[in-house]
Parts: C-alpha cells; structure tokens; sequence
C-alpha cells in the first residue's frame, strides 16, 4: 500500500489461517442467512396481516424482525462474496458505511430487546394500566428511537476512524468492517476512538442489561405472589421466548465483545468465527423461538399455509 493516510480500499482477509475452508463456511453461512431472512419475514408478514396480532408485544416482534434483517444484510452477502469469489476488497467509504450499520443496528435491537421487557413487566406487574401505558402510535415511536439511538451512539465512530491514518497497510483481518477491526491498522493515535467505542459498548449493554434484570426481578416476585399454580405458569410461559432471545442475543454479544478486547491469548480466527456468530445466529433463532412458543403466532402460520395447501388441492384440473 502506498502511503498515505486514507486509502481507496480496505482489504478483507476473511478467516486468516483458514482461507482454505472458506467454501465449506459458506454453506453454513448461508443456510442460516437465507432462514433469518424468511423466518423474519414471516414473523412480520404474519403480525402485520391479522389485526388481532396487532398489540405492543407482536408490534415490538416486527421491529425486532425488521432491524435483524437489516443488520444481517449489511455483513452476510459481503461474507459470501469473500468465501465464494475471493472477492476481498471494499471501498473504504462503504467499509465505514457498513461499520456505522452494523454497530447502530446492533444497539437497536439491545433497545428493542429492553422495551420488550418492560412490555412483560407491565403486562404481569401493571395488567390494568397495560393499554393506557403501551398503546400501537407508543410502540411506533419505541422503534423509532431505537434506530435514533444506536446512530446517535455510534455516529461518531466511523467519524473517528476516517480522521486516522493508515499508513502500513490496509488490510482488516476480519469478513467485514468492525469498529474495532478497522482501528487496529490505523498507525496514529487511536486512544479516542478505541475508548468512545469501548465507553458506548459497556454503556449500552450494562444499561440495557440492568434494566432488563430488574424488569425481570419485578416480574418474578410478581408472579411469585400468584396464588394459582396455573397463572404463575401462564405468566411465565409469556416471558419464556423473550429470556430465550436474550440469553442467545446477549451471550454471543457480550462473549464475542470480551473475547475481542480481553482475550489476547485467543487466535484471531476465533474472534472472527465468533463475530460472524453474533451476526447470524440472533436473527436466525429469534423467529423459531418466537414461533415455537407463541401460540398465536403458530396458528396463524399454520392457518396461511393450510389455506393456500386446500386452495390448491379444489383447484380444478
């Protein structure tokens, strides 16, 4: 590389010291795009087509299936493209572009994750003031700032990354542009940028997390008061798929944030696998938990497709 502070390009290595398997990554990469991509789909198509699903909990599940099917767009088909066609390089304007994404994304959905606790916690703890506190226009402007707040948080990184030099070379060693990535190449001070992405990071996820403990709290000392075995149940099963999605969402986060900062001993291709993990695994499970668990939710799948099955079984010949 030339030397100069900005480059054109950036070149992604994909997995270092495992280019070889790269076509065999790809399958599993791909079977689990292409589910997080129907599987969110048909959560929100399903939501959105029956009125009677249109409540806050449904609501905030559209939201949730939206932004993950952002969020795994903006990596997965880079990725593919890595693994199938060797094709390594990205602009450097789109590599900060797909940062900025990727980390906003992320941190609305921790924020949608949050305002789904709070909707278990007034739904258990408050069920007569559940339709005066979370009413549909409520649940609208929840998504909305979560999309305002994870690009207000994370506006200022790709800021900083543009103003470093990167001077010895322009090659990332990661499948696509994460912050933390992309400073590590820089060959001028990076203090700034790697302690606003760190203070953001812990910010966001120790808050959230707090909240979504003490929501949790309240609700088990709620439930625990219930004097029928089958309500406690009943309040229970309502939380179940929402704990599911953010141990899943959260583990992976927070495993894969430590390892990358912390864990210096760990190869790198580690870090990578576990990244892309985090990408791609939140998106693809979130819509079979949901589905899974949420009886409504089956039936209306199951109602859609048995529709279309016996429409095509009287068609006449």
């Amino acid at each position: 590389m030339n030397q100069t502070q900005t480059p054109q390009i950036f070149i992604l290595t994909g997995i270092p010291g495992l280019e070889y398997a790269h076509p065999w990554f790809s399958i599993p990469v791909l079977i689990m795009y292409v589910l997080a991509l129907v599987g969110n789909f048909i959560t929100a198509f399903v939501i959105l087509s029956d009125e009677k699903l249109h409540k806050p909990m449904y609501l905030l599940l559209v939201c949730l299936a939206v932004i993950e099917m952002l969020l795994t767009t903006t990596t997965t088909p880079k990725i593919l493209s890595i693994f199938w066609l060797d094709s390594r390089e990205i602009g450097f304007t789109a590599c900060l572009t797909q940062l900025f994404f990727i980390h906003s994304l992320s941190m609305a959905v921790s924020a949608i994750m949050l305002a789904m606790s709070f909707d278990r916690y007034v739904a258990i703890c408050l069920p007569l003031r559940y339709n005066s506190i979370l009413k549909n226009p409520t649940i609208a402007k929840i998504g909305i700032l979560a999309i305002v707040r994870g690009s207000i948080l994370v506006g200022p990184e790709p800021f900083f990354a543009q103003r470093l030099s990167y001077c010895r070379t322009n090659v990332i060693a990661h499948t696509y542009c994460e912050h933390m990535a992309v400073v590590k190449i820089a060959c001028s001070n990076t203090s700034l940028s790697r302690a606003y992405g760190l203070t953001v990071a812990l910010m966001v996820i120790a808050v959230d997390m707090i909240f979504i403990t003490a929501s949790y709290c309240a609700i088990g000392r709620a439930v625990y008061r219930l004097s029928s075995k089958e309500a406690r149940q009943k309040a229970l099963n309502t939380c179940g798929p929402h704990i599911c999605v953010i141990l899943v969402g959260y583990g992976l986060a927070v495993f894969s944030f430590l390892s990358h900062r912390l864990g210096h001993n760990i190869p790198v291709y580690v870090h990578i696998i576990l990244a892309n993990l985090y990408i791609l695994i939140p998106p693809m499970s979130n819509p079979l938990i949901y589905g899974a668990r949420i009886k409504e939710i089956q039936e209306k799948i199951v109602s859609i497709f048995c529709k279309k099955t016996f429409k095509g079984a009287r068609r006449p010949l």
